[in-house]
């Protein structure tokens, strides 16, 4: 994972959990918790998912060592794609959301366009320009041939 269920957490109000759950308020606090965990988590599933379809491009996926960009986008896709479930009012706070999930999307975009770099080696993904060809020996040559 390039972000924590708690890091995707902080980011959510408790006040809209019932909202996004789609169920009414739920005063136990623990209860409002395991519900929403298993969304979180999905969340950044897909967010991860949607990250390694554009870094796989230039770098070997999962990432092994994130780089903070990498977590704060994987952190920016999973909090939009836990407030879709409930829609996504342009209009509302919920605009910021949009606007945070486009600008990571377009970074993402230009990482895979090599315009941007996420400071990583990429060694295993670098293309091989080297080629080797290997035959049999010939079995006739110009010298071989003559008088025949």
């Amino acid at each position: 994972m390039y972000c924590t269920p708690e890091d995707v957490r902080k980011m959510i109000k408790d006040e809209v959990i019932h909202t996004i759950l789609g169920i009414d308020y739920i005063e136990d606090e623990q209860k409002r918790e395991e519900l929403i965990l298993p969304v979180i988590e999905e969340a950044i599933s897909d967010a991860d998912g949607e990250i390694d379809g554009y870094l796989n491009k230039r770098y070997p996926t999962p990432l092994q060592n994130v780089p903070k960009i990498i977590n704060k986008l994987s952190k920016d896709i999973a909090i939009f794609n836990v407030y879709s479930r409930m829609g996504i009012d342009e209009d509302d706070r919920e605009n910021t959301l949009l606007i945070r999930y486009k600008n990571a999307i377009k970074f993402l975009e230009n990482v895979a366009k090599g315009t941007v770099d996420i400071g990583i080696e990429n060694q295993s993904k670098k293309a091989n320009t080297s080629f080797k060809i290997t035959s049999n020996t010939k079995i006739f040559s110009r010298n071989n041939m003559r008088g025949m």
